[in-house]
Order: structure tokens, then C-alpha cells, then sequence
């Protein structure tokens, strides 16, 4: 019997060995952190933002953490929190929404701690870097391509499905396609059709808003400035179900979606942003910046509430059927993920 307790009390021991251990390295201590949005609005969060970032860090030997908040400002929150008691320097915060993204910012700067504003504006925050791409170029290859598949139809209805109000980056797309698209309403060469933004980018938001769209217009819709490639896939499902032909659409992100949709006919252009080049340089700016150093910039940003925002800002690039095979060669996408089942057909 003394056997077996002296057993039970060994294995016991080995049990909280074990479990303390594995808490040390939940909470390992790190120099930076990244706080990813959701998985809802975009896949890019988790198969592209979070393996790079990682990937870069480590590449630079330096200790870091990249979490996802589902969508949750709170967890987004309490993931900051923890962050910072683990050691983190510097937050690099892609928002829920910018209010409860510049209370973590504010809050983190009250603790020494610095941040960086990943892709997403932060209005009202405190932010010392905002690392993107040209958000505003983004739209404007959006609309121009809509606008350009448009030139023989004058006239044509065009309708937009803007990103989030939350999110200042929707505005920024927004204010670049409606700088293509708003002279062409003005001068009849296109008309200006029903304009919404969807809430959290949300895409099933986005399909319902688009099918009342269709309902208001009597399904007479002849192109879309969506912003992203979510949204327009859920512009791709209303255009199939109610039975009608591809329209001029544009995208954002690159996605393997986004990219089926364009070689089968149903999605015009995706805008590609290198996430690649965005989490190095990121990255390379937060160890710079908890190194007490100046990260590089390119320039200034306006971000609401708060005074001009050092900016790193990247050039993002049109992608379509004739050169969307440069994100396979580039090895950004996968062409087994992209051409199979029904898509097969289109990549020979």
C-alpha cells in the first residue's frame, strides 16, 4: 500500500512539474506582441498576418506573441493585458474597432509600453508607428478597374459595399475608388447606385445588404466597388442564386477565394498587399522601437483625434485573370489551393 501512495504521490509530482512548466511557457516573457482582429472578416488574419509576423520575429531572434481576439474588443483587451505582464514592449494592434483599440493604446503607454497600428488606423490612439499600405491607392485600383470594365456601358449602375465604419481604413478605400467613380457620375458616363457599408465587414452582412440592393434596383446592378474579397464573394453568391451574369467587382486581400472567383469570371480584380513585407518591416520596427530606436518611415498619415501619425506605408498591386499567377510564382498563394474541383478547369 505504501508503494502505491509513494506511486500515486510520484505521479502526482511529475502531473504539476508538468503543468507548471507548461504555464512558464505560456507566459514567457516577450519583447513584442500582436494582436490580430478576428477570423470572421477576413482569412488573411491567421493564414497570413500571424504565420509571417511569427515567422519574422523569430527570423530576428527575438521572443513575441501573436493572438487572434475573435472579433472580441474585451478579449483583444484582456490578450493586451497579458501581453504587457509577460513583458512586452511594444503591441502591434490591428483593431476590433478604434475605441476600445485607443483605450488599450493609451493604457499600455501609461505602462512604459509602446504600439504600433498594424494595417488599421486607430482613431484617438497613441500609436508611434502605423505600418500599412496605401490605403486609399488600394481603392483607387479598385475603382478604376471597375470603371474600366465599365467604359462601354454608359450609364451603367454602380453600386459600392464599403468595409466597416469602425474601421478608418474603409474610408480610405472608399475615398480612392469614389475619386475614380464620382467624376464618372458626374459626367453620365456611370450612375451612382446604392452605397453601404457593412458592419464589421461582416460577409453575411454583406450578402444580405447586396440582396436588397438587388431588390431596390430591380436586380438592375451592372457593377460593384466591394471592398474587400469577402464581400464580393458574397456578391458572387447573390449575382448565382437570383441566376444573373458576372458584373465588374472588385476586391482586396489576394485570397484564394478572391483569386478562384477571378479566373472563373465572377470577380474582376483583388488588390494583392504583400503581408510578407508588411509583418517583416513590422516587425522590424517594433524591435527598433523597444530598443529605444526610431523605426523607418516613409511619411505621415492623418488619423483622426490625434495628431499626424508617423507612417510606413507599402505599395499594394492590382491582380486580375492576366497576371494573377505572379502570387503563385511570388509563392504567395498555392496553385493545388486554388486549382481544384471545379476551379481545375480554369488554370490549364
Amino acid at each position: 500500500m505504501k508503494k502505491l501512495i509513494l506511486s500515486i504521490g510520484a505521479v502526482a509530482l511529475m502531473v504539476a512539474v508538468a503543468v507548471t512548466a507548461a504555464g512558464a511557457r505560456t507566459h514567457a516573457s516577450i519583447l513584442a506582441c500582436g494582436l490580430m482582429p478576428d477570423t470572421k472578416t477576413s482569412v488573411r488574419w491567421e493564414l497570413f498576418d500571424k504565420p509571417y509576423l511569427e515567422k519574422a520575429f523569430k527570423a530576428a531572434g527575438v521572443s513575441a506573441r501573436v493572438v487572434n481576439a475573435q472579433g472580441d474588443p474585451q478579449k483583444q483587451k484582456t490578450q493586451a493585458d497579458q501581453c504587457i505582464a509577460d513583458g512586452a514592449k511594444v503591441l502591434i494592434i490591428a483593431p476590433n474597432d478604434a475605441g476600445s483599440a485607443a483605450a488599450i493604446e493609451k493604457e499600455a503607454l501609461a505602462k512604459g509600453v509602446k504600439s504600433i497600428d498594424y494595417d488599421r488606423q486607430v482613431e484617438g490612439g497613441s500609436a508611434v508607428l502605423y505600418a500599412s499600405f496605401d490605403g486609399r491607392q488600394v481603392g483607387v485600383l479598385q475603382g478604376t478597374a471597375v470603371a474600366n470594365a465599365l467604359k462601354s456601358k454608359k450609364g451603367a449602375i454602380v453600386a459600392e459595399l464599403n468595409g466597416g465604419q469602425e474601421d478608418a481604413n474603409a474610408f480610405l478605400f472608399k475615398g480612392g475608388y469614389d475619386s475614380i467613380l464620382k467624376p464618372l457620375y458626374a459626367n453620365g458616363s456611370l450612375k451612382k447606385g446604392p452605397d453601404q457599408f457593412v458592419p464589421g465587414w461582416d460577409n453575411q452582412k454583406a450578402g444580405t445588404i447586396f440582396e436588397q440592393m438587388l431588390i431596390k434596383t430591380g436586380n438592375k446592378i451592372d457593377g460593384v466597388a466591394a471592398a474587400n474579397d469577402g464581400i464580393a464573394n458574397a456578391v458572387v453568391v447573390a449575382l448565382k442564386s437570383h441566376k444573373l451574369k458576372p458584373i465588374p467587382l472588385s476586391g482586396q486581400d489576394a485570397t484564394t477565394q478572391g483569386v478562384q472567383n477571378i479566373i472563373s469570371g465572377w470577380q474582376t480584380m483583388t488588390v494583392f498587399k504583400d503581408v510578407r513585407i508588411l509583418a517583416t518591416k513590422t516587425a522590424q520596427a517594433a524591435i527598433a522601437i523597444a530598443k529605444g530606436q526610431k523605426p523607418p518611415t516613409t511619411g505621415f498619415v492623418t488619423t483622426k483625434g490625434r495628431s499626424k501619425e508617423p507612417a510606413y506605408l507599402i505599395a499594394p498591386q492590382s491582380i486580375t485573370k492576366a497576371n494573377w499567377k505572379l502570387l503563385v510564382k511570388g509563392g504567395f498563394l498555392k496553385k493545388k489551393d486554388i486549382c481544384n474541383g471545379t476551379y481545375a478547369k480554369y488554370c490549364k
